[in-house]
């Protein structure tokens, strides 16, 4: 089993609002849609600015959480959401694919690509154009340590630079992998 991350907690500044409020949630249930029809079983969406207007818009299908340090930046969205994982994922999750709602034309085709690689061990991204990008595919073995490690706006970046044992799976022929941060 590989559960869906997703990371919906900004505010968007540059935007000028939060992309998970974005045409009243597309964005948001697309995202879900994704990791659910990707093969993702289950889905764990990461709130946190305008928490209150975001929680009514996320599908019953996945769970949610409240990230309260969301201002801090990514890295509180990941902590809070693979320390969700680490506590209520059943022990079959063997990995968590960590998504972002700003990526609107990233499709399942992305999430079933790179969950062809789970394990406990696995440590992959999708790439694009020679570029690295999201999901990122994290194998349950290193949450406990990306949870320690992770601070900022960085999210797990610094954590995975230099990593030998990391696969960046060419998805160039998907989708963009861009995500949208002005409208």
């Amino acid at each position: 089993m590989i559960a869906g991350l997703l990371l919906a907690a900004g505010a968007g500044r540059r935007y000028g609002m939060p992309k998970a409020l974005v045409d009243g949630g597309a964005w948001l249930r697309h995202a879900v849609a994704v990791l659910s029809q990707g093969g993702c079983d289950p889905v764990l969406v990461v709130v946190g600015a305008q928490a209150d207007e975001v929680l009514p818009l996320v599908p019953e299908s996945a769970g949610t959480v409240v990230a309260a340090d969301w201002a801090e930046g990514m890295g509180a969205s990941l902590r809070t959401g693979l320390d969700e994982l680490g506590h209520s994922a059943p022990a079959q999750v063997q990995a968590a694919l960590v998504h972002l709602v700003d990526l609107p034309d990233v499709e399942a085709s992305v999430v079933r690509r790179l969950i062809a690689l789970a394990s406990a061990t696995v440590v992959a991204r999708a790439g694009f154009d020679g570029r690295p990008g999201h999901p990122v595919l994290l194998g349950r073995q290193h949450w406990a340590d990306i949870v320690s490690s992770a601070r900022g706006d960085r999210g797990a970046r610094d954590w995975l630079a230099g990593r030998s044992d990391l696969i960046v799976v060419d998805c160039s022929d998907l989708a963009s992998g861009i995500d949208v941060d002005r409208r």
